[in-house]
């Protein structure tokens, strides 16, 4: 092979072949538009016998890289070099270089782990850390060390962090190509207040466009978001703009990445940060922001969110406009924000939804990936509710062996979801309406009603509609054969796909659904689906700050449908529970969480109204039993023993009485069946059962519940707080020497004097204190205001009274 164009990774192909000789592995680090991705595959064919596997991460990716390569043999596509890519295959008997997507690679790697007549694989863009690349490269590594030990595997990378990666591949050697670059000045060009990300991004276009010269690259988040700002932009006269991301078709692919007579502005994904050059790039703009899988494991609902980019990544789109000329970067973000940036993305095995992942690991014979070598290993918390779904829809058995139904899952190369949707599907209403069905699922809509998109689809005739159609024959192909035959509904195979987000209305005429699962999620204004009681949804978000998710794709549907598409999730069972403040005993149906018909038990289960009385219990408090004034006071008798004598005193707070009622609270509790029951039974009497005997016949002399005072008054004893408390009127302790005390008298009571008129006159705790150094100031006061009662100079020596000073005194 002779003719390569003159890039930078030219100088280091002779060190990067030699070091493959010696060791089998290299790792390749080489910044975007240095040709590592055409020039080394073309070197490596050259060198060593053999065909070259080339591993991209997006199918637009490896259909550029084999178009550029075979432009530079001067050859078609098919020939020297080929691709495959799912739904589209060129490759003859005379192909030497390959390039298949990461995901395709791995289905191969599964079918045959020995890759017969492949000497070696180039893993390129690991820096970007997709899903499918890293567990492409765990069973590579997984080959080389028992099945092909003269398998060559060379990792690319676009950013210096490849230690662990070498690490990986056997302490492999890396070889470093230097890009040649040209300066690029950064400006920051933040959102207005209120500003949509997509009009910050077109009017920092429009500013761009009049500063600098040359092609413009912007960096958007999605394909909606490139087609929003593509119409603000429709009006720049000589200025032509192309879109540049996986949903277009190759043609508009290609057309994005050719120069020509006109300026252009091409609005790409994340895709051509590293995977694709855009020739005649002397700008870019660059909106901060990417679109990553992301889970809500709490609501089950996975997806993809739209989050800031990372610092490395933000370097490797402004790199883009240095690649060629001098450039230009205009940042849609406050130049502040740029050093709270992460430092690099956060790989997908550590965010996304890892069913998929748990199925391959069970084809490969190793369910929690444990005997594989990762660059991170999959989390066990979201690896083991992949497991779990794999369960449910018969892929594996309980103990993670794949079984016949998981392989022909597996084989089709969908979401383990919609490959049973479409295996079932087709079963049901046949290969051509599950095949549409999954197609729209696989790919996305534009509406919220499945039935309307379908609709849509199938008469419009635009890039999007057209693309359906060729997935949907390729779906239905793999699966026609014994299939039913005919036209069936939809939402049936939604619901297939998704049973537990089968949803029903909450009320009627209301926009929240409560999803089987136990997700509410609400259908937004203008979807088209109109007051529909059961939704199949297939689609479903939450966004921050929302109580309830909402409703993005669904179909209508009906009961009969539901139980139908769920019968697994249908269960018919009693149900004995605690519910705004009283017991309720239903016998209920149920599909997940939705509740499809009750009625009321006459005679449930004991056991289980036991039960839920002890959840009222817990919830309302101990207040829902009988308390007296005496039951009451016991209680707080019996606490302050506690708090100052400790065992065998119990504890008798809330918690203490409500974890051990089996020991105060029998029979009575297994008796009640309503909370009012509860309501007669006396507390205070059931308390007494906690009494520690022998010690209890001593209970009244510790905490006696009333105390003689020396006018012959019993007065009750307060044990509220802290220290007991006895109010007694100061006249009826006169005599009384020394201040009484409690709990076998360790504890002094604290004495509440109180006026004739039944207010406190005196705090103490210390009488004999208080009749030598408080009383006579407290005389002083009172005796004038009340004269008629007794105010003697020597209270200890005083007779105490209840009454008046005698008439005439």
């Amino acid at each position: 092979m002779i003719g390569l164009p003159d890039l930078p990774i030219r100088a280091v192909l002779g060190e990067l072949t030699a070091e493959l000789d010696v060791h089998g592995t290299a790792v390749l680090v080489a910044p975007p538009g240095t040709g590592k991705t055409t020039l080394v595959p073309l070197a490596l064919a050259e060198h060593a016998p053999g065909r070259i596997v080339v591993a991209e991460p997006r199918r637009l990716a490896a259909r550029a890289a084999a178009a550029r390569m075979a432009s530079i043999l001067g050859e078609r596509v098919g020939e020297t070099v080929g691709y495959s890519v799912r739904g589209d295959r060129k490759v003859s008997a005379a192909t030497r270089i390959e390039v298949v997507t990461s995901g395709l690679l791995v289905r191969r790697v599964q079918g045959d782990p020995e890759l017969p007549g492949v000497s070696t694989v180039l893993l390129d863009e690991c820096h970007e850390r997709h899903l499918d690349a890293d567990l492409l490269l765990a069973l590579l590594l997984d080959v080389r060390g028992g099945l092909r030990e003269d398998l060559r595997l060379l990792a690319t990378s676009a950013t210096v962090a490849s230690g662990r990666l070498a690490t990986l591949l056997g302490d492999a050697p890396v070889i470093t190509a230097e890009a040649r670059t040209y300066p690029v000045e950064i400006s920051y060009h933040p959102p207005s207040r209120g500003e949509r990300l997509e009009a910050t991004v077109a009017r920092t276009v429009h500013t761009a466009l009049s500063q600098v010269d040359g092609d413009l690259l912007v960096f958007l988040p999605g394909a909606g978001e490139i087609a929003r700002v593509g119409g603000m932009l429709s009006g720049l006269g000589s200025v032509d703009v192309f879109p540049l991301h996986g949903r277009l078709s190759a043609e508009r692919q290609d057309a994005a990445l050719r120069t020509g007579p006109r300026r252009r502005v091409v609005l790409s994904t994340a895709v051509a940060e590293s995977s694709l050059t855009v020739p005649g790039v002397r700008a870019v703009v660059d909106s901060g922001v990417a679109r990553v899988p992301r889970v809500d494991h709490r609501r089950g609902l996975p997806g993809l969110a739209t989050v800031r980019v990372s610092a490395a990544v933000a370097d490797q789109r402004a790199g883009r406009a240095g690649r060629e000329a001098p450039g230009s970067v205009f940042r849609c973000w406050y130049q502040h924000e740029q050093a709270s940036l992460p430092a690099y993305p956060e790989p997908e095995i550590r965010t996304a939804e890892l069913s998929r992942l748990a199925l391959e690991l069970a084809c490969w014979s190793t369910p929690d990936g444990s005997g594989l070598s990762w660059w991170d290993p999959p989390g066990e918390g979201p690896l083991a509710a992949g497991r779990a779904l794999l369960v449910t829809l018969g892929a594996t058995d309980e103990s993670g062996t794949v079984t016949a139904r998981g392989r022909r899952i597996a084989a089709l190369g969908l979401h383990p979801r919609l490959a049973r949707a479409l295996l079932d599907g087709a079963d049901e209403v046949g290969a051509r309406t599950a095949a549409e069905v999954v197609a729209l699922l696989d790919t996305g809509a534009s509406l919220t009603d499945v039935d309307a998109e379908l609709r849509r689809l199938r008469t419009v005739t635009d890039e999007t509609s057209r693309r359906w159609r060729t997935d949907t024959k390729r779906l239905a192909d793999l699966v026609k054969r014994g299939s039913a035959t005919g036209s069936g509904d939809a939402a049936f195979v939604v619901a297939l796909a998704h049973p537990e987000r089968l949803a029903r209305q909450r009320t009627p005429g209301s926009p929240v659904y409560l999803m089987a699962g136990g997700t509410a999620a609400e259908l937004p204004p203008g979807s088209g689906l109109g007051d529909t009681e059961w939704l199949a949804v297939a689609e479903a978000t939450r966004d921050s700050g929302r109580v309830n998710g909402t409703i993005r794709l669904a179909a209508r549907a009906d009961l009969a449908l539901a139980v139908r598409a769920a019968p697994n999730l249908v269960s018919e069972a009693d149900e004995v529970s605690w519910s705004g403040g009283d017991l309720i005993a239903r016998s209920v149906r149920k599909l997940g969480a939705i509740v499809l018909s009750e009625r009321s038990l006459r005679n449930p289960d004991a056991s289980a109204v036991r039960a839920a009385l002890i959840d009222g219990l817990r919830d309302r408090g101990l207040g829902l039993l009988r308390w007296s004034q005496d039951g009451g006071r016991l209680r707080q008798r019996m606490a302050f023993l506690h708090r100052v004598l400790g065992e065998p005193w119990p504890a008798v707070d809330d918690d203490a009485l409500l974890s051990g009622l089996d020991r105060w609270l029998e029979p009575e509790l297994s008796k009640a069946r309503r909370a009012a029951d509860l309501g007669k039974i006396d507390g205070g009497h059931a308390i007494r059962r906690l009494l520690p005997w022998p010690a209890a016949t001593a209970f009244d002399d510790l905490a006696p519940d009333r105390i003689e005072v020396p006018s012959g008054s019993h007065v009750k004893v307060d044990y509220t707080a802290d220290e007991p408390v006895l109010a007694v009127k100061l006249q009826e302790t006169f005599g009384w020497q020394a201040t009484p005390r409690v709990a076998g008298g360790r504890v002094p009571v604290v004495l509440h004097l109180l006026s004739p008129a039944g207010r406190p006159a005196a705090v103490t705790a210390d009488l004999e204190s208080f009749w030598h150094n408080g009383y006579l100031a407290v005389r002083a006061d009172l005796r004038g205001r009340y004269p008629k009662h007794p105010w003697p100079e020597d209270p200890t020596s005083a007779s105490p009274t209840k009454r008046l000073k005698p008439r005439g005194t």
